[in-house]
């Protein structure tokens, strides 16, 4: 129990929760479209019952993707991906999600449901791994993962539209969110079993490497942000 009391609980506690609602807006927004030719009396089991079928399909993928983590540069390339997840948030992209197909029978849509977060939940799973890798003690992941994906329920059910207009208003929302999916890199990348020999993962180090994984976000992300304002 006292471990539960640590800082580096909460902050993978924190980090958890944040990458949920940066990232879990999308989500709700393929909810909505694959459920919006239900009958009325079906949507809200459609999203219900979509909902957790793609939060069951992602325990099963962040188990393997925590698995995987603890094999040489895996973290590494978890880490490069992170940083691109964390680049593209910061550069506005069109929404492509208009097209997706809508059923109108409950199983139909609930499949849709699933397979969707399936494909885009990539960027979910590795966040959050990686944010469960700085628990300090490996008994503390699974449940923080847990932990996150319950909190992730209500954020992609129902507070998507919230978060969405919070996003418009503060875009410095997202320039944090991208940032801390940076500083989860860094931290991913020199904790490497392969990089130990090189980097060791000191408290010192550990933090530093944070710290450049964040700048290099902001960085790469403003840069293609105004390249792309540019183009436009």
């Amino acid at each position: 129990m006292e471990a539960l009391l640590t800082p580096e609980f909460w902050l993978a506690v924190g980090q958890i929760v944040m990458i949920d609602i940066l990232l879990g807006g999308d989500n709700a927004v393929v909810i909505a479209l694959a459920c919006r030719n239900l009958p009325p009396d079906l949507r809200k089991k459609g999203i219900i019952w979509g909902t957790l079928g793609a939060i069951a399909l992602r325990v099963v993928l962040i188990f393997f993707a925590m698995a995987l983590l603890k094999l040489p540069y895996l973290k590494l390339v978890g880490a490069i991906l992170l940083l691109w997840i964390g680049v593209k948030l910061l550069v506005p992209e069109d929404d492509d999600h208009g097209d997706l197909k809508a059923s109108d029978k409950l199983l139909g849509a609930i499949k849709t449901i699933i397979v969707a977060d399936f494909v885009m939940s990539v960027d979910n799973v590795i966040g959050i791994a990686g944010a469960a890798q700085g628990a300090g003690h490996e008994g503390h992941q699974m449940p923080l993962v847990v932990f996150g994906l319950l909190v992730s329920i209500p954020i992609i059910v129902w507070g998507s539209t919230l978060v969405l207009k919070l996003m418009d208003r503060f875009p410095v929302i997202i320039t944090a969110g991208g940032m801390l999916l940076g500083w989860i890199a860094g931290t991913l990348a020199v904790s490497d079993p392969a990089v130990q020999p090189y980097v060791p993962d000191t408290e010192f180090n550990h933090y530093a490497m944070a710290v450049v994984g964040a700048m290099l976000v902001l960085a790469l992300g403003t840069w293609l942000a105004k390249r792309q304002s540019h183009e436009d």
